[in-house]
């Protein structure tokens, strides 16, 4: 039986990631930001027959003797936890160094003493920036577009650099852009549903014309877990992507349309990106990932909606709809 570790497990994806490990029968160590209420982020929501499966460890993912010890006797390392917010990076660079890129060498040093047998990166699609060519493959050229993305580029060449210096079993992730029950409000799907069903008319949002290539959580998750399970994968940096893209302006109406067709979309200037800084297109190539592992996306944009409508209906008391989320 695999001991695994997922970083972030607290967050959206970590959360996901969390509850399928644990039913597909793995020992899960989940760790969790410290704070004094003891809140253990979406693991809170999780029924108590699989939260009793989990061990939580509490920690700071900038602290490496925290790490070193959540990292003992752990057979695969999934590191999630990461700031990922951009308007929030625009301000607050320091601490999307502390967290993104000391955090990831916290984890690499710890895996680097404990022998771990697998170890997963998470990058992101911001890494590329705005698309020089598409579909986005893993040959794309980088661009730091944001604070954010330029410490998850550090943080994945500092991944890199321990496979190549250490010959370290390291992978490097990158999911397109994420969606689906329990994300926050700063991404830009909840932003809308949120808004749409608080009943206002006037949906506020940034810029319309960008692209993007939606994952749908569970897609997602299913992508790590192919990506942990073969070795075909070592040393590799392998997108999860779709390979389909929508603009924000689209998606927007598509929602519209189904919750309240009504609502009127208009332009919130805080909520526009510097011009330099704004990801124009994001369309990824899912080709490697078919080529190493057996997976592909189950889940079509609208089934994928339809969850996240459900689940935010059901939620909405836990989405300020009336401000922007950073």
């Amino acid at each position: 039986m695999k001991k695994i570790l997922v970083t972030g497990a607290d967050g959206f994806i970590g959360s996901h990631l969390t509850e399928e490990l644990v039913r597909q029968g793995y020992q899960v160590r989940a760790f969790v930001y410290y704070n004094s209420f003891n809140n253990w982020g979406w693991l809170d929501t999780l029924s108590k027959q699989v939260l009793d499966k989990i061990e939580i460890f509490n920690g700071d993912i900038r602290d490496p003797n925290g790490v070193r010890e959540a990292m003992r006797d752990i057979d695969i390392v999934y590191h999630l936890a990461a700031l990922i917010a951009i308007p929030y990076s625009y301000h607050s660079p320091d601490m999307y160094v502390d967290t993104n890129i000391k955090g990831t060498l916290n984890v690499l040093q710890a895996a680097r003493d404990f022998k771990t047998s697998r170890v997963i990166i998470t990058s992101t699609s911001e890494v590329y920036g705005t698309a020089q060519y598409v579909p986005i493959d893993e040959k794309h050229p980088y661009q730091g577009q944001s604070p954010y993305s330029a410490t998850k580029i550090g943080a994945d060449r500092l991944a890199e650099s321990f496979y190549r210096s250490f010959n370290m079993p390291i992978t490097i992730v990158r999911p397109f852009n994420t969606y689906g029950p329990r994300q926050s409000a700063r991404a830009v799907i909840p932003t809308i549903i949120s808004q749409l069903l608080a009943g206002k008319e006037e949906i506020k949002l940034g810029s319309l014309t960008p692209t993007r290539d939606f994952n749908f959580v569970k897609d997602t998750v299913n992508g790590f877990i192919e990506i942990a399970n073969s070795d075909l994968t070592i040393g590799q940096e392998i997108n999860i992507a779709t390979q389909k893209e929508i603009s924000i302006g689209e998606l927007a109406n598509e929602l519209i349309k189904q919750i309240n067709p009504k609502a009127k979309i208009v332009c919130d200037n805080q909520r526009l990106r510097p011009e330099k800084s704004e990801v124009n297109r994001l369309l990824g190539s899912n080709e490697k990932i078919r080529k190493l592992t057996t997976w592909k996306p189950k889940y079509s944009l609208s089934e994928g909606l339809a969850e996240t409508i459900e689940f935010i209906r059901n939620n909405l008391d836990k989405y300020k709809s009336e401000i922007y989320n950073v």
